[in-house]
């Protein structure tokens, strides 16, 4: 239905500093990004503006020189690392004579690739009609044939409305079939709640290592690679921990002894990014939605990454937008191998537990933060008991 790159397409880059200071990083963010997304990338164009031009994004200077430099190497598609207007879009695919597409348009691209389960093709679909809906640059007449063409047009409706019409339709059918599945994920919710079992969520920055601390953590063999949006699908195992801290896990599967272990349910969840599409943020709320009702969030941040702090603020960012910025939090430190970091455990001068420094791949901190998790868990277990137990004395006081 949609245009997507059919992988090994020919892109310039353009990348414009308006005085951003992780410029740098974002840069190869995009390089990262287009990679990712299986793409060759034949040249790159930057340069400084104090703002966007209001009709090309870039300056008419700058698109000559992109216009050259795709004349030069033959480049199927340029790709700008910043939220074009439908209006710069189709500026720009005039002025340069090839296909110009946005960050926002080749993460879905990306996405679109990477969604395996039948509910993320959907919420990946649905945010592609919700981003590509404004713009209508090469026409949706392709949606009309696959209608039947005939029938499908109102009386006096011009092309461009009926397009228009046929994705409202299929915007409702997508939304429908979500709020279905959303309906289930809270009845399954409900149901682990009565069980009293605790949930853990991992989110971070993408490529942070989230999978590969899930696969260390549950031995479940998720998929795990050393790109951007490795993981789209969220991915839930069951694991038991010691009540008390301290000790080692029971082995994953073990019947767990309610007096001795805490049965935990442990999911691993999509990475973010900075400007993450809020139509993907959106679409995306059903599977988020298990975030913001987790007992406990694991926040993997990439330890040696100059960029973490702008990643850390990025993660916050998504996490207040989908209503879970108030779920207690451990911040994981990941690859301290790289960044030369010994592992360990950061508390603040009241004694509470704030941080673990572990890497997910060499395995090094690993027991240490299954003692973080117990003592934190067993806590939250310990004070959920005393206020049940405190609810029935007083009903029965009444």
């Amino acid at each position: 239905m949609f245009e997507r790159h059919s992988g090994g397409e020919r892109v310039i880059l353009v990348a414009l500093n308006f005085g951003d200071p992780d410029y740098d990083e974002a840069v190869a963010e995009l390089r990262l990004l287009a990679q990712g997304a299986g793409l060759e990338i034949l040249g790159e164009v930057q340069g400084k503006r104090s703002r966007p031009d209001a009709a090309l994004f870039v300056g008419s200077g700058k698109a000559d020189e992109i216009a050259a430099l795709v004349l030069a190497t033959s480049a199927d598609v340029v790709i700008f690392n910043h939220e074009l207007s439908p209006a710069q879009e189709r500026n720009l695919e005039r002025r340069l004579q090839c296909r110009v597409i946005d960050r926002v348009s080749l993460i879905l691209d990306i996405f679109a690739r990477r969604a395996q389960s039948a509910e993320g093709k959907l919420q990946v679909e649905l945010a592609q009609l919700q981003h590509l809906s404004t713009r209508l640059v090469r026409g949706w007449t392709h949606l009309e044939r696959q209608r039947g063409g005939v029938g499908m047009r109102g009386p006096g409706e011009k092309q461009l409305e009926t397009d228009r019409r046929l994705i409202g339709v299929r915007v409702k059918a997508l939304r429908e079939r979500l709020s279905k599945l959303q309906k289930q994920r809270r009845t399954q919710r409900r149901a682990r709640g009565r069980r009293q079992v605790l949930s853990v969520a991992l989110v971070g920055y993408t490529n942070a290592g989230k999978s590969t601390l899930f696969n260390a953590l549950t031995r479940a063999g998720a998929y795990a690679a050393d790109q951007l949006f490795a993981t789209l699908d969220t991915t839930t195992r069951k694991i038991h921990l010691p009540a008390t801290g301290g000790g080692a896990t029971a082995e994953v599967g073990l019947a767990a002894d309610s007096g001795r272990y805490l049965e935990v349910v442990l999911s691993d969840t999509v990475g973010f990014i900075t400007r993450l599409p809020h139509s993907l943020v959106e679409a995306f709320r059903a599977t988020l939605e298990a975030t913001a009702e987790a007992d406990l969030l694991l926040h993997v941040i990439d330890a040696a990454s100059p960029a973490r702090e702008r990643q850390i603020e990025a993660v916050d960012k998504v996490l207040e937008e989908i209503g879970a910025s108030q779920v207690q939090q451990i911040r994981v430190y990941n690859k301290v191998d790289l960044a030369g970091i010994a592992p360990g455990i950061g508390r603040d001068e009241y004694g509470k537990l704030q941080s673990v420094y572990v890497s997910a791949k060499t395995g090094a901190g690993l027991e240490l933060l299954r003692e973080a998790l117990s003592e934190i868990l067993s806590c939250m277990r310990s004070t959920d008991t005393t206020t049940a137990a405190e609810a029935a004395t007083s009903q029965l006081s009444v």
